[in-house]
């Protein structure tokens, strides 16, 4: 490897998809529709969907936790509360502090991040890492 370029891995599409379903199915089996956004290692949105009866705000915090997730490479919500207003002001309403948006890690490898929003934080937690656990799965079935 170059001292000047390094070799990194970013989802597909086909990945965001995975990811996805993953997490819709989570969601049905809760019966706790969701936002779920799914962003590449670089913030670029590769995969949004607002399950039929999510709530309509949560459209945006759910893209806010994919790209706070991504940008921080740790899940959302561990912010200490007397800075999560600063971070919100620091980023123009970008970052959020809520529970919901997790990296997406294959292979010790930050690839992309999930943000999910309109149930409780602890919900929204279990949908996200049920998005993962498929992608992983999918990836694992890959290897030879």
């Amino acid at each position: 490897m170059s001292m000047y370029l390094q070799t990194s891995q970013t989802l597909t599409h086909a990945a965001a998809l995975v990811v996805l379903q993953g997490a819709i199915a989570q969601a049905t089996a809760m019966q706790v529709p969701q936002c779920i956004a799914i962003v590449d290692s670089g913030g670029n949105l590769l995969a949004y969907l607002r399950m039929d009866g999510a709530k309509l705000l949560s459209q945006l915090s759910a893209t806010q936790k994919a790209m706070t997730a991504i940008s921080s490479r740790v899940p959302t919500g561990g912010v200490p509360a007397d800075v999560e207003t600063k971070l919100a002001l620091a980023t123009g309403g970008q970052l959020t502090n809520l529970k919901g948006g997790l990296p997406i890690v294959i292979d010790g490898q930050v690839v992309g991040a999930i943000g999910v929003g309109s149930g409780t934080g602890d919900q929204d937690v279990e949908v996200a890492e049920a998005g993962i656990a498929a992608l992983k799965a999918a990836v694992g079935a890959e290897k030879p």
